[in-house]
């Protein structure tokens, strides 16, 4: 069978080069006079780049795979404050050039055909049989796949006239030489945008010394009204981003605009089919979504991908393309949708609060044990404190209990304000700072779990009222997110001696977990203060007087609760007396899946969920850290283990 792709894109020779590792006949037809590479660069989605590496027969790795790795999210204002701060799934920024020369050299020069602008097809008995180019030239085949972009002639002639929505938006690109602004926002998407009209400024490092800016603008505010040329361009953008920070002022100072250009953004409804009869469209020909999503590039290369899937496991042509469509168009509707929801949100940027406002590169985590959190028959009331050792002791079983009775067991997390200050303070016997090392330090032998009091001796935190507040700052934004974020915090002050008082380290703790730590640091000084009295007054309406206390409630309202160190077979004991006929789910307890549950691990921890020994457990985790599977922290009272499987598995 000979396919005739038209266009010499990534999607062009994307499909190409798929088609031709399963022994299909190909010829590619360009419009251009040699190979494309317009545009400048693009953020490419994770599963872009494995198929991509997938694609070049393993030609890309980790360590020579073009481009940055951008794994953080900054949102600004032009005042330079910070709206958003926040890690993303790593995308890749790559050159365009860099990305079409290397598919290009996986496809032989007598393989593709340049100077084709397509014109039509000719057919015979309702099937295309030829592709006809304005140059005159036909290239015959069995089957033509349409690849030829945004403004696609193969699209126009299947299903007509396209309607696109209008430009309301356009966007300036270009790509600066410059290294210095490079290595000081490396790994960073930078994005200044204005709170009360439609206009941003971003900017990513796609190399070493080279970085890809944009600058989106609403058209009723400003436009290009002169011909584009660089000193236009250029005047242009300085009267439209003249309110913008200096990094802003000196990228656009900077830049030559010898290569840059504006970009009309538009895009169209889902087509009711990808195909008709032997021609099918993938990439942009086949759907458009508006920039605001970055998906492009990313949808080019799962649709060569789903496509040549679908051709190889279905029976017919007929039934490939339909299962094509079936696999993709459920989540291009989805993507069209919401980048029209991100240009109204940008067009109209008051009608959303800055706690509001979406990322589509930052997708929430999903814990990875709970699946049926509805059908949870028991209620625990967990009442902690940041700085509780007896609350950090149980961890090891508030862990196996997550893995063996999540299902049916939800916990919820609540304040119990251990340290309001040392102003006559006096709990069972702990009256100033140096008491709280003598009783860590006692807690740590007594519980083997790592505690380094030294802290309280060399930078004693005044109060625990702080941090409590951030785990409620952090519960406004996710949950489970804020589970792991004090989880972080308690790493921080029991084995690390930070303190945790201080607005930099709880800044480090909600950005190494998820969290959106620009706004956990508004929410510090407000909602979070509200939900956090809330819970004290809670406190002294249950007469809670020791941390930890549980309070376990079934769904008919009988209650039972624990105060202090607890065994895991009490905690077990009071579930079945709630509910007699509960039980547990069995787990697997390998070292690799226990990683990806629990990202940290002391050795205390790993050994009771594995119920073995810990000196069994040492020599397992030691082997582990010498495969580099595992990274560990050193402390004098014990390690905190740390998950590298992912890392090395990617």
């Amino acid at each position: 069978m000979k396919v005739v792709i038209i266009g010499g894109g990534i999607a062009g020779l994307s499909i190409g080069i798929f088609l031709r590792r399963s022994n299909f006949e190909i010829i590619i037809c360009e419009r251009e006079l040699a190979t494309p590479n317009r545009g400048n660069a693009f953020l490419m989605h994770s599963e872009g780049v494995r198929i991509l590496k997938e694609l070049t027969y393993g030609g890309f790795t980790n360590n020579t795979f073009p481009g940055s790795i951008i794994d953080r999210f900054s949102l600004r204002r032009p005042d330079d404050s910070e709206v958003i701060f926040q890690k993303m799934e790593p995308w890749q920024c790559i050159k365009r050039k860099e990305i079409i020369e290397y598919l290009d050299s996986f496809s032989p020069d007598h393989l593709i055909k340049y100077d084709r602008n397509f014109s039509h097809f000719e057919y015979k008995d309702g099937k295309a049989i030829a592709a006809v180019f304005l140059n005159g030239e036909k290239e015959y085949g069995d089957l033509f796949i349409g690849a030829d972009g945004g403004l696609s002639k193969v699209r126009e002639e299947l299903f007509g006239k396209t309607d696109f929505t209008p430009t309301e938006v356009k966007e300036v690109l270009g790509l600066l030489q410059d290294k210095d602004i490079c290595d000081r926002y490396r790994g960073q998407l930078t994005k200044f945008q204005h709170r009360s009209k439609g206009l941003s400024f971003g900017f990513i490092p796609a190399t070493e010394d080279k970085l890809v800016w944009y600058s989106q603008y609403d058209v009723r505010i400003n436009d290009l009204t002169d011909a584009l040329n660089p000193r236009s361009l250029r005047k242009f953008c300085k009267e439209l981003l003249s309110e913008f920070p200096p990094i802003v002022q000196e990228i656009i100072e900077k830049e030559t605009y010898q290569n840059a250009y504006i970009w009309n953004t538009r895009d169209f409804d889902l087509l009711p089919s990808f195909h008709k009869s032997n021609v099918v469209l993938i990439g942009d020909a086949a759907h458009l979504s508006l920039p605001f999503t970055s998906a492009g590039t990313t949808n080019a290369l799962v649709d060569a991908n789903t496509l040549i899937n679908c051709m190889l496991n279905e029976k017919d042509l007929e039934q490939a393309f339909s299962k094509f469509y079936e696999l993709r168009a459920t989540e291009i509707k989805e993507q069209i949708e919401l980048g029209r929801n991100l240009k109204k949100d940008f067009l109209n940027p008051l009608n959303k609060t800055d706690d509001d406002l979406i990322v589509p590169l930052i997708k929430k985590q999903q814990n990875l044990v709970s699946k049926l959190g509805s059908d949870r028959t028991i209620h625990v009331l967990y009442y902690t404190d940041p700085i509780c050792s007896t609350c950090w002791a149980i961890q090891p079983q508030l862990r196996k209990l997550q893995l063996e009775y999540d299902e049916s067991v939800k916990i919820e997390y609540k304040m119990g304000g251990l340290l309001p200050s040392w102003d006559n303070f006096d709990r069972r016997g702990i009256k100033s700072p140096a008491d709280v090392a003598e009783h860590w330090e006692k807690v740590c032998e007594f519980y083997q779990m790592p505690i380094n009091q030294n802290i309280w001796l060399e930078d004693p935190l005044p109060s625990s009222y702080p941090p409590s507040i951030a785990f409620k700052a952090a519960q406004l934004q996710d949950t489970d997110l804020a589970v792991m974020f004090l989880r972080r915090i308690r790493e921080m002050v029991f084995l690390e001696k930070k303190n945790i008082i201080k607005k930099e380290f709880l800044f480090k703790a909600a950005f190494e977990v998820g969290l959106d730590a620009a706004r956990l640091m508004r929410d510090l000084e407000g909602k979070a203060q509200l939900l956090f009295r809330e819970d004290l007054i809670l406190s002294d309406a249950l007469e809670i007087d020791e941390l930890p206390t549980l309070i376990f409630t079934n769904k008919e309202g009988l209650q039972s609760s624990i105060k202090g160190y607890v065994e895991y077979e009490n905690l077990e004991e009071i579930i079945h007396k709630l509910e007699p006929n509960l039980t547990k789910r069995s787990y697997d307890n390998s070292p690799e899946y226990l990683f990806k549950i629990f990202p940290t691990i002391t050795t205390k921890e790993f050994a009771f969920m594995r119920s073995e020994k810990d000196v069994e457990s040492r020599k397992i985790l030691e082997d582990l850290y010498s495969k580099e599977l595992i990274t560990r922290f050193e402390s004098f009272a014990g390690n905190i283990w740390k998950s590298n499987f992912e890392k090395l598995n990617a």
